[in-house]
């Protein structure tokens, strides 16, 4: 009876300790893995939302940008990490969703190594051209790339990301070829069209947007089933003659699975606060994003959705990547 009461009076000293544990996350600086380049649209909104949370927990919130092999790099590194709150992925599609439909051999499985946080918010892909491309509308460029096979170039930021899908997809109905030429992200990409290494970017919207108000570049289609209020000129590619097509990127939290509930918790109440400010709401518009939130089952039925959406697209296109 002694040594049971003993044994009573340790796991009640120990409990406590569980819970202070849990009480002091974050204990250290917190890194937020973007799996693209700086600069990119899904890098601009992590970097947001990661002051955001500096701010909310009182511990610096680091980007940390891994790009490479349409975000597997990435998202292998926080599949990886220690369990514990102090790592997470700010990704796209590719990695959290759509990468395991395409890579032989990947490092990671994204059902079984990630936990969902939080669903952060939704943007349209943009069809772009440079302005000397002889291609002023989808159609134009279609019918170009029909008389011209193999000889426009389509740049997208990485194998396996959405717009490289788009691409495939577009090519495939339309029963055109062209050339894909995988980046390591917009950034680069972007540099590549401005300088005409590229004809034709497939891509997430908010980073082109500048580029369109400015002149720069073209805009030739979104891929959204209806126009968006940023460029309310410029029609969907449903318009241009493929009907039921949508395409939307989307941005996501996910934590190396085992993370802890309470801790998933506080980021997933701390992101949907932001995405409700005054200060979330103005970063969304200025980026021209639609912040969405919900609880972390929310985010796991969007993209076991999103898996059963885009898997035969990607087996009929035959996208598979080593």
């Amino acid at each position: 009876m002694r040594l049971l009461s003993l044994g009573l009076i340790g796991l009640l000293a120990i409990a406590p300790c569980h819970r202070a544990a849990a009480q002091e996350w974050p204990s250290r600086p917190v890194t937020m893995v973007v799996p693209f380049p700086a600069g990119a649209a899904v890098d601009t909104l992590a970097r947001a939302v990661a002051h955001a949370l500096s701010e909310e927990f009182g511990k610096q919130f680091i980007v940390e940008n891994r790009a490479g092999a349409g975000g597997n790099l990435g998202g292998t590194a926080v599949a990886k990490a220690a369990a514990d709150g102090h790592t997470w992925l700010f990704g796209t599609p590719a990695p959290i969703a759509l990468n395991k439909l395409m890579y032989n051999g990947l490092a990671y499985d994204s059902d079984r190594d990630f936990t969902p946080v939080v669903l952060v918010a939704k943007s349209p892909m943009i069809i772009t051209a440079t302005l000397d491309f002889p291609a002023k509308t989808l159609p134009d460029l279609i019918a170009y790339a029909k008389q011209n096979p193999g000889k426009v170039n389509v740049g997208h930021p990485g194998n396996g990301t959405l717009g490289h899908i788009t691409s495939a997809l577009i090519q495939q109905f339309a029963g055109a070829e062209m050339t894909n030429v995988p980046y390591r992200g917009s950034a680069p990409l972007i540099t590549d069209l401005l300088g005409g290494q590229v004809n034709v970017a497939m891509d997430f919207m908010p980073t082109y947007l500048p580029l369109v108000a400015d002149r720069k570049i073209r805009a030739l289609a979104v891929t959204t089933s209806q126009r968006v209020a940023q460029l309310p000129d410029v029609p969907t590619v449903q318009e241009a003659g493929f009907k039921g097509f949508e395409a939307t990127a989307w941005y996501a939290i996910v934590a190396p699975t085992g993370t802890p509930s309470d801790i998933v918790m506080k980021v997933n109440k701390a992101v949907n606060a932001f995405l409700k400010s005054d200060k979330g709401k103005t970063i969304l518009e200025q980026n021209s994003l639609q912040g969405v939130g919900g609880a972390p089952e929310d985010l796991k039925a969007f993209i076991d959705g999103e898996r059963d959406k885009w898997r035969p697209v990607i087996e009929t296109a035959k996208i598979a990547m080593q």
